[in-house]
């Protein structure tokens, strides 16, 4: 296994590390214990859960793992979206005694959603709430984890308060997200992408998704692996498992990692709008909507119709798991065209909003 130094924490983690929210059995507590154990086993030390994750299971079934574990053999975070101080309090009491751990290495203010939501996590007392459970001990770094774009996260980590960032990252969205990457690397910050494997879109489309093999990853699980890693301010990548076959492929890609050269970062740059065929890649070059629609959200959105054949349900999960938008919103386009202007991709951008479910 491969190991990076996680900012500025003097932590040393695995560059594949252990997601808890896809146990394909999580009322089984020694069958998904057992996969975090064997996932430990090859040498992932970094363990992510969180409150809700596996119908609320994914805590019980870390701290079952973990308390077979020497303590300084792992790093466990987990995380809170509460917006008041006393709740996220009341929460970190409990992720700690369910975990069986007396300190959360990685604590993350959860799932931002735009400066409107960061604002009211702050009047709300959150960041005074962690800062004093860091200082009891409770936790030991402050991270936060988002959905923003890449330049409204940018500016909230530009303030200072965290050590590292959990935020979306792989061959679907990188440009929409790539200014908070690089805002993070230049402060220091510990990155973790989530979804690198397009939340399992990648792997399920292979053929659409070949041109991120290379000579050293010639599946597409490991190229969209190498293509997270190969970003320099990137420290490990979170990928949510299932059984031990995808335990082994990740850490297979780990251990045979290569980073892309210059030229073949600059091929797959130049090359990529072809290769996606009509998928957003989130550019952000259509804004700003006249009338505020965040048409890269519902485009990403729209890529998921595209790739799951019509899918409906998983657009709706993707608005409200991963957006945190409506379906109203996009029925307020006026068919200005000034988004379809500035496309880079031409694409049908009023089409699809009228589309989409």
């Amino acid at each position: 296994m491969l190991y990076r130094p996680f900012g500025k924490t003097d932590k040393n983690v695995s560059v594949i590390s252990f997601g808890g929210m896809r146990f394909s059995d999580p009322k089984n507590l020694e069958k998904s214990s057992d996969l975090l154990l064997y996932a430990h086993h090859k040498g992932i030390n970094y363990l992510d859960t969180a409150p809700v994750y596996c119908g609320d299971r994914s805590e019980d079934i870390f701290g079952h793992a973990l308390r077979q574990l020497p303590r300084e053999s792992f790093y466990v975070s987990t995380k809170s979206s509460r917006a008041n101080g006393d709740d996220l309090r009341k929460g970190i009491e409990r992720s700690l005694q369910r975990l069986g751990v007396e300190q959360i290495d990685f604590f993350y203010i959860w799932h931002l959603m735009n400066q409107a939501d960061w604002e009211k996590r702050k009047q709300g007392g959150v960041i005074e709430a962690a800062l004093q459970a860091k200082e009891e001990g409770l936790i030991g770094h402050l991270f936060c984890s988002s959905h923003m774009e890449g330049e409204g996260l940018a500016e909230v980590l530009n303030e200072g308060i965290f050590e590292g960032v959990l935020l979306g990252y792989n061959a679907l969205n990188f440009p929409y997200r790539r200014s908070a990457v690089e805002q993070a690397g230049q402060q220091g910050i510990g990155v973790v992408t989530m979804n690198p494997l397009g939340g399992g879109l990648i792997p399920q489309n292979p053929e659409r998704f070949a041109f991120l093999k290379t000579e050293t990853a010639n599946d597409v699980v490991s190229a969209a692996l190498q293509f997270n890693l190969s970003h320099p301010d990137i420290t490990t990548a979170l990928v949510g498992f299932s059984d031990t076959d995808e335990v082994d492929q990740a850490v297979r890609a780990a251990e045979t990692f290569v980073p892309y050269s210059p030229e073949q970062q600059q091929k797959l740059l130049v090359n990529i709008e072809t290769a996606f065929d009509g998928l957003c890649t989130g550019c952000g070059y259509c804004l700003p909507c006249p009338v505020g629609i965040p048409i890269p959200k519902y485009l990403d959105s729209y890529n998921q119709l595209i790739l799951t054949d019509g899918d409906q349900q998983a657009v709706l999960d993707r608005y409200r798991f991963h957006w945190g938008i409506t379906p109203q919103q996009a029925k307020q386009c006026t068919r200005c065209g000034d988004c379809e202007e500035r496309c880079t991709q031409h694409l049908p951008i009023i089409q699809r909003l009228a589309e989409l479910p």
